[in-house]
C-alpha cells in the first residue's frame, strides 16, 4: 500500500509539481549560445537548490563549460543514477513561435493539456518527473528508496564537450552506481510505453577526389580528362548492392541477428512501415530487402551520403568540369562493430576504386560504438512491468535509430547499462518551435518513476 501512498500524492501535487516545471521552463537555458552562459549556471542552480530541498546533498561541479549538478543520498540496496540534462536547443527562428519560448504555459489541445515552452520535453519535463517522483517518495516515507546518484549535465545541446572529461575525472564517485537511469526518450505510440535497449552507433567521414589541378572547361577538356564527380558518384553508387546491403568489406562482422524473442515483440507492436513511408512522401521500402523497416531502423547497420557538392551550383550555369568533388557519409552502427575498423575498410575502398590521376583525401569527423543493453538484469523486466502497470497497453522493449551517447559513455567509462525510459512523443516538437510535453506525459511519467523505485529497490 506504501506505492499506493505515493501514487495518490503524486496525484494531489500535480498542480505544484507543474508550477515547478514552469519554474525551470522560465531559465532560457541555452547551452550552445555562449550569451546564455549565466542562465545555464542559474538553471544549474535551480536544479542543484530543489534537491537539496528534498534533503539530498547536491553541488555544482564546474567544468570548462558549463557546470554539472551531482547530488547523493547514501543508503543499502541496488544503488541508481539518474541521468538528465538542462540545457535546451536555440529557440530560432523566433517568429515561428506562437509565444514567448520561455514564458511557458499549460495550454488546451485536442487530445489533452500541453505544457508549452522551449524544454519542456527535451529534457526538462522529463528530467523533472524523476524527481518529483522522489519528492513524493521522500513526503510519504520520510526517505528515499535506496542510494540514488543524481547527474545532470549542461551541454547536451551543444555536443557534451565536457562529458567525458568529466565522466572519467569522476569515475569513482560516479561508478559507485550499478545501474543508470535515462530519461530522455519517447513513447513507442501513444499509450504505449517503452524501455530503448539498444542504440545505433556513428561513424562519419568527409571524402574529397581531387582530379586536375584546376577547374577546367568542359568544351576543351572534357571526354579526355577526367571529372571528379563521375569518380566519386561512381564510388558511392557502389556503396549498396541490388539487396539494399553495404558493400564495405568487413562490413557485417560483429553484426548479431536479432533475437527470437525480439522479433516476436516487434511484430507485435504493429509497426506501419506503409505509413511510415507515407508520412514523408515515400512508398517504396529502399534498404535491405530481407528486412522489416522496423529492423532497419532498430537493429541493422546502414550507410547513408549525407551530402555531395562540386562544380558550380551556384545560379545560372557554368560549363566546368571541376578540379575536386565531395561527399559527407555517414554509417550508422550496431552490435560490436569496430567504428575505426570500418573508416580504414572504407577509405581502402575509395583509394582501390580510383582511377589513374584522381586522389582521394580524408576528414573523420566522430567514431562511436553501438551501445546494448544486457536486458538479462532482472532490472529491465521488473521497470518493463512497472510501465506496463501505469499505461493503458503493455511496455515493450525497443531499438534506437538514432545515437544517445551517454548511455555508451555509462557503458564504457562507468561500466554500466542503462535504463532509457522516456515518455515524450514523436510530434513534441524538441528542436522546433512550439515545443509541447504532454501533460498526460509528465503526470504518467511521475507515476512510472514512482512504480520503477518501487519494483527495484
Amino acid at each position: 500500500m506504501s506505492l499506493d501512498a505515493v501514487l495518490s500524492r503524486l496525484d494531489a501535487d500535480l498542480p505544484q509539481a507543474t508550477e515547478r516545471l514552469l519554474g525551470l521552463l522560465r531559465i532560457p537555458s541555452i547551452s550552445t549560445d555562449p550569451a546564455y552562459a549565466a542562465d545555464c549556471r542559474r538553471a544549474a542552480e535551480w536544479l542543484a537548490e530543489d534537491l537539496r530541498s528534498l534533503g539530498i546533498e547536491a553541488d555544482l561541479r564546474d567544468t570548462p563549460g558549463h557546470p554539472m549538478v551531482v547530488g547523493h543520498v547514501p543508503g543499502e540496496g541496488r544503488h541508481l543514477l539518474f541521468y538528465g540534462h538542462y540545457d535546451v536547443q536555440p529557440v530560432d527562428p523566433l517568429d515561428l513561435w506562437h509565444r514567448d519560448p520561455f514564458d511557458p504555459e499549460v495550454q488546451d489541445a485536442p487530445h489533452g493539456q500541453v505544457i508549452r515552452g522551449r524544454g519542456a520535453a527535451d529534457d526538462k519535463g522529463q528530467l523533472m518527473t524523476f524527481i518529483e517522483a522522489c519528492r513524493a517518495w521522500k513526503a510519504v516515507h520520510g526517505s528515499l528508496p535506496g542510494p540514488i546518484t543524481f547527474f545532470f549535465e549542461g551541454e547536451e545541446e551543444s555536443g557534451s564537450p565536457s562529458l567525458v572529461p568529466f565522466l572519467e575525472e569522476n569515475r569513482d564517485e560516479l561508478a559507485a552506481a550499478d545501474l543508470a537511469l535515462i530519461c530522455d526518450t519517447g513513447l513507442f505510440a501513444p499509450g504505449v510505453p517503452a524501455i530503448c535497449t539498444q542504440l545505433r552507433g556513428m561513424l562519419q567521414e568527409e571524402v574529397t577526389i581531387t582530379g586536375p589541378d584546376r577547374d577546367l572547361h568542359s568544351g576543351a577538356y572534357g571526354g579526355p580528362a577526367i571529372n571528379p564527380i563521375r569518380v566519386l558518384t561512381r564510388i558511392l553508387a557502389g556503396l549498396h548492392d541490388a539487396e539494399g546491403r553495404v558493400t564495405v568489406p568487413g562490413f557485417y562482422d560483429g553484426v548479431p541477428e536479432l533475437p527470437e524473442t525480439l522479433r516476436r515483440q516487434w511484430e507485435a507492436l504493429g509497426f506501419d512501415a506503409e505509413g511510415f513511408l507515407g508520412d514523408v512522401g515515400l512508398s517504396v521500402p529502399a534498404g535491405e530487402t530481407d528486412r522489416s523497416a522496423l529492423e532497419q531502423i532498430w537493429s541493422r547497420p546502414t550507410a547513408e551520403v549525407n551530402g555531395i557538392w562540386g562544380g558550380y551550383t551556384g545560379a545560372g550555369f557554368k560549363t566546368v568540369l571541376p578540379s575536386q568533388a565531395h561527399a559527407k557519409i555517414s554509417f550508422r552502427l550496431v552490435g560490436t562493430q569496430d567504428p575505426l575498423a570500418i573508416r580504414k575498410a572504407f577509405r581502402a575502398m575509395v583509394e582501390d576504386a580510383l582511377p589513374a590521376d584522381c586522389t582521394a583525401s580524408f576528414v573523420g569527423h566522430g567514431a562511436s560504438p553501438a551501445s546494448q543493453m544486457a536486458i538479462g538484469d532482472p532490472a529491465f523486466e521488473a521497470a518493463r512491468r512497472a510501465l506496463s502497470d501505469e499505461w493503458p497497453h503493455e511496455a515493450a522493449y525497443v531499438g534506437g535509430g538514432g545515437s544517445i551517447p551517454i548511455a555508451g559513455y555509462f557503458k564504457s567509462i562507468l561500466e554500466i547499462d542503462s535504463l532509457l525510459i522516456g515518455f515524450g512523443k514523436d510530434d513534441d516538437q524538441i528542436h522546433s518551435p512550439n515545443e509541447k510535453y504532454d501533460m498526460e506525459s509528465f503526470h504518467r511519467g511521475m507515476r512510472s518513476w514512482a512504480r520503477i523505485l518501487d519494483a527495484l529497490t
